[in-house]
């Protein structure tokens, strides 16, 4: 059993950069890189994708990462946890070894599965956002319950050295490294809590390194364009100090750590994950050095009897179109603009065989954000982004949105350029629980 390990966030969401995983593979003296790469959106629209093709479902960012990441984990030995696996583990799975072995690397890679539970999904569960049954939601494409530590341990306990994983609880991936290697048991609740706090703080990579936190006139960050990506030196006891890569841009102070204490968490008394029920009140942080702040405390109690899941629906199809005015009255034009699309819609001059519903209307810079102008916008800004979208049964109808933005091209008002047109099918997701009895995880070894 060890002391102490160092545990790194290459990426806190699907889209992250790609360098700063690097960077911590390459000179963090880690001893395990996590890329924390799915939510409730991105799994369900990887789902879309596994149904159009058997063989794709994961991380569409998998191959590019495993590519520049596999070297530099293979040489200083840190063992990489993803859940790039998002709706198909198996293949992403496959693919890392197909990697390696162009890379000719011998690594063992681990897929844990058994998140996907749509076959076992009751369409009369209760969707917790909307106290009705999920199948009230509409078709139905995906199901994912937010798993814990167990399959992951499994994984190291089989010595992977790549564990790819689908809908596992952000901090669990950072969890199980730490059962792991200080042996702690997962019925040790306060250890757990303390453990979870630190994935927890990790998980969003470089929101706690001054990403998301920064603001140039409040809270000025230095060196964004090259933000370092976080580590954790934990100990046995559950402490930990978090810090970056040297050189690195951005920065690691309490502000920037508290601020992600608290992200996404509703009750600090009563952070549920599906390892441990944790409480936040009693962490303590001591900034003890540049970019090293200390983290201490944190308790928690016993697991809940029910995995929360994440249910996809097809929900409608956006239309959407923009057009930009510029110069006299470029703000009268564009409402002008944004009258004419309205009440074509309305008065039913466009041809459809459904109706066009919830049409909004934008002007990007006075009201597309905060939906009004707080009566703080100039009478006619020299220029105006318009956008409208609406809602659609299929995309054939969305795409008459679009269609009408751009026909005011000639058809009024003068002057409006740059159109840009966008259909996309919009996947909604409303969430449940199910029984732990009713979900069993399983790994699968890949040799490459």
């Amino acid at each position: 059993m060890k002391d102490k390990i160092r545990i790194g966030c290459g990426a806190g969401f699907s889209g992250d950069r790609l360098d700063p995983a690097i960077i911590l593979a390459e000179q963090g003296n880690l001893d395990y890189l996590v890329l924390e790469c799915l939510a409730e959106r991105t799994i369900a629209l990887a789902q879309k994708r596994k149904i159009k093709d058997q063989t794709k479902g994961y991380d569409p960012l998998l191959e590019r990462r495993i590519e520049s990441l596999l070297p530099a984990l293979t040489k200083n030995k840190v063992t990489l946890i993803t859940n790039m696996g998002a709706a198909n583990p198996m293949e992403a799975a496959k693919k890392v070894a197909d990697i390696a072995r162009k890379l000719k690397l011998k690594i063992r890679i681990a897929a844990v599965t058994g998140d996907d539970v749509f076959k076992k999904l009751e369409t009369s569960s209760i969707a917790l956002e909307t106290n009705e049954p999920v199948g009230n939601s509409g078709e139905l494409i995906s199901a994912n319950a937010y798993l814990g530590v167990d399959g992951i341990l499994e994984a190291l306990h089989a010595n992977a050295s790549v564990i790819i994983t689908g809908r596992i609880a952000d901090p669990s991936l950072f969890l199980a490294p730490m059962i792991f290697e200080f042996g702690w048991s997962t019925s040790d609740y306060d250890l757990l809590g303390k453990g979870t706090v630190i994935g927890h703080l990790l998980e969003c990579a470089g929101h706690i390194t001054g990403g998301y936190f920064a603001d140039p006139v409040k809270k000025p960050v230095e060196g964004l364009h090259k933000l370092g990506h976080p580590f954790a030196d934990v100990k046995k006891d559950g402490s930990a100090i978090i810090s970056k890569v040297q050189g690195t841009g951005g920065v690691v102070n309490l502000m920037t750590v508290k601020e992600q204490l608290l992200y996404e968490v509703i009750n600090p008394s009563e952070y549920f994950t599906p390892d441990v029920i944790a409480n936040f009140t009693t962490v303590k942080l001591q900034e003890i050095g540049h970019d090293q702040v200390q983290v201490t405390g944190g308790h928690g109690k016993p697991k809940p009897e029910t995995y929360k899941v994440s249910v996809g629906y097809k929900a409608f199809c956006l239309g959407e179109g923009e057009i930009s005015y510029a110069g006299h009255a470029a703000f009268e034009r564009a409402k002008l603009a944004g009258e004419i699309v309205s009440k074509r819609f309305a008065e039913g001059l466009v041809i459809s065989d459904h109706p066009i519903t919830d049409i909004r209307v934008d002007y990007i810079g006075i009201s597309s954000v905060h939906r009004t102008d707080f009566k703080t916008a100039p009478v006619s800004p020299y220029e105006i982004r318009l956008r409208i979208v609406g809602k659609a049964q299929t995309p054939e109808d969305a795409a008459l949105i679009g269609e009408e933005v751009e026909a005011l091209y000639t058809n009024g008002p003068a002057a409006g350029g740059g159109v840009r047109k966008l259909v996309n099918e919009v996947v909604g997701i409303v969430s449940t629980l199910m029984a732990r009895t009713e979900i069993e995880v399983q790994i699968t070894i890949i040799e490459s």
